[in-house]
């Protein structure tokens, strides 16, 4: 996996004339990171910028849509998350039950699918009915699947496989020879998605913080220092302008992908 840590100064009017829609990234995730801090640069509470941050995923989701992306996954609440402030974790509740309220009608009338990843028991009742209503109204949609990880991680996730897969082996369901890719893969949350080709993080943070480590084997990562409430239509294009310039060799030699 390629890692960009240095950005060359574009113009910003050229970004969209700079991208070329033949080679733009099926399977984009996002690592949506910056929210507490853009607040405390501003003097403001933390949740002050977790609503901000609301207002770059429609930007982002509507941005991604527009473009032909097919696939966009956004990494919104993890399983480590729930150890932040009670009061924090409920507000973020809170805002994403009146997200779900406020873009039913965006997602329907852009042809947007909703899926959820994560382990969803863990959400409050009101959050889980809200989220199965949306995903229910939406199911056929076929422009995009935006697909939210909410109490998510990736160890857990990839822990979870197995042992659905070892009790499937103990059963003669599957047979232990017959493991590979393919079989891990369909015991994933991820199971109906393809892997990763372009991972975004925001803040300006170079981790993966347990997200997809898996499906982003090979993804092409790119770094940006711009807080997530901050990320613009603008910052998207940059970042699809920038893994558009790379080459993807999946393990070949330049000569064999020429």
């Amino acid at each position: 996996m390629e890692i960009d840590l240095v950005f060359v100064p574009i113009n910003m009017s050229d970004f969209l004339g700079n991208i070329d829609k033949e080679k733009l990234p099926k399977h984009l995730a996002i690592i949506m990171d910056g929210n507490g801090r853009w607040a405390n640069q501003k003097g403001l509470l933390r949740t002050v910028g977790h609503e901000n941050g609301s207002k770059a995923v429609r930007i982002v989701v509507e941005t991604a849509a527009k473009l032909g992306i097919e696939y966009l996954t956004l990494y919104a609440f993890s399983t480590e998350n729930w150890n932040r402030p009670k009061i924090e974790v409920d507000i973020l509740m809170k805002l994403l039950i009146n997200s779900l309220k406020n873009e039913v009608k965006s997602l329907t009338d852009n042809d947007i699918k909703l899926l959820i990843i994560g382990n969803i028991e863990m959400l409050p009742k009101s959050a889980s009915k809200k989220l199965f209503e949306v995903i229910e109204k939406t199911k056929n949609n076929k422009r995009m699947t935006l697909t939210i990880a909410l109490s998510y991680g990736s160890r857990e996730e990839i822990m979870n496989a197995v042992k659905d897969i070892c009790v499937k082996v103990k059963n003669n369901i599957i047979s232990i020879d017959h493991i590979d890719e393919s079989i891990i893969n369909q015991h994933l949350y991820t199971q109906n998605l393809p892997d990763v080709d372009l991972l975004i993080r925001t803040s300006g943070e170079h981790r993966i913080s347990n997200f997809l480590l898996w499906q982003i084997a090979y993804a092409e990562l790119y770094f940006t220092s711009v807080l997530w409430p901050d990320f613009s239509e603008d910052d998207l294009y940059e970042a699809i302008i920038s893994y558009q310039k790379r080459e993807r060799r999946f393990g070949k030699t330049s000569e064999q992908i020429k």
